[in-house]
């Protein structure tokens, strides 16, 4: 899996995919989107939890960056020019998922109590094995926990504490500097991690919140469908197996507790990664704008 955020970045292949695509070719301008399109899925997500509207956003991004592609000039990193196109398509698109109610951590907290604890659901009434049903509700509740931080917060903590994206590269991505970056991650680690223990079992044993506990009435609240699993596909890779990895320095071993907890989640793949964009090619009005063939 190429991770475009990776502190060295080779950018060689990508160079000539660019070069080719920006004189018009059309596989190479496939080949370019394949190896930046789950990257924008995964921020995607977490800010809009809904999957089926992340991979709006993804396409939405990365319609921006075709018809952008010609003004690219190789100067620059192309892993900057194109993650600052996303953040700022993030920042300022129009609320929708997971964004239309807005969240506090208070109301969040309501929300989970409010949610009656219940035995795991019978084997044989669900289309899917049980542990599955308690992973998803798990990562069900932790994302929608990132939807209680403002925009800017859910996309440097998703950058810097799932990514792992180093100080450096987040700050030219969100255009500030390296020290700016690095505090606004400490503020809002801070503010979702003081949440995580007063309120969540899996990282302070005296909260009486527990998954298996939860996921029945996640179900019955429609905030888990057992026939559209959108958060533990059938083939899992952690993210923590693909991100940078890059060093820095760890507030406290607790704070790394609760990172950890966020790398384990699944690195997802938005569905049908090119029909969309040969369909998109294929318009006449399109494809002659971006002069492909």
């Amino acid at each position: 899996m190429h991770n475009p955020f990776t502190e060295v970045a080779d950018e060689s292949i990508e160079t000539e995919l660019i070069e080719h695509a920006q004189n018009g070719n059309r596989q190479a301008l496939e080949k370019l989107v394949l190896r930046h399109q789950a990257w924008i899925y995964n921020i995607a997500i977490r800010m809009v939890f809904h999957s089926q509207d992340a991979e709006e956003v993804t396409q939405e991004v990365l319609i921006k960056a075709i018809t952008r592609l010609s003004t690219f000039q190789a100067n620059s990193q192309f892993r900057t020019w194109l993650y600052r196109i996303t953040v700022n398509h993030v920042l300022n698109m129009k609320r929708r998922g997971g964004e239309k109610q807005e969240q506090t951590f208070a109301s969040y907290a309501s929300a989970i109590n409010e949610t009656p604890d219940m035995d795991l659901p019978d084997p044989k009434s669900v289309p899917v094995e049980v542990p599955l049903l308690v992973e998803e509700a798990k990562i069900s509740c932790m994302t929608g926990m990132l939807l209680c931080l403002d925009r800017k917060q859910r996309l440097i903590f998703t950058l810097g504490e799932i990514f792992e994206v180093s100080d450096i590269v987040g700050g030219e991505i969100m255009e500030m500097t390296a020290v700016n970056f690095r505090q606004s991650l400490s503020r809002a680690r801070c503010d979702l991690y003081q949440f995580m223990h007063g309120q969540c079992g899996l990282v302070n044993a005296s909260n009486p919140c527990r998954c298996p506990k939860k996921t029945k009435g996640f179900i019955e609240a429609g905030h888990v469908d057992p026939d559209l699993l959108q958060f533990v596909p059938l083939h899992l890779q952690r993210m923590m197996d693909i991100s940078a990895g890059a060093v820095r320095t760890v507030e406290s071993s607790m704070h790394a507790q609760y990172a950890a907890l966020f790398r384990e989640h699944p690195f997802l793949e938005p569905k049908s990664q090119v029909d969309w964009l040969r369909q998109l090619l294929d318009r006449g009005d399109f494809g002659q704008a971006m002069h492909l063939n």
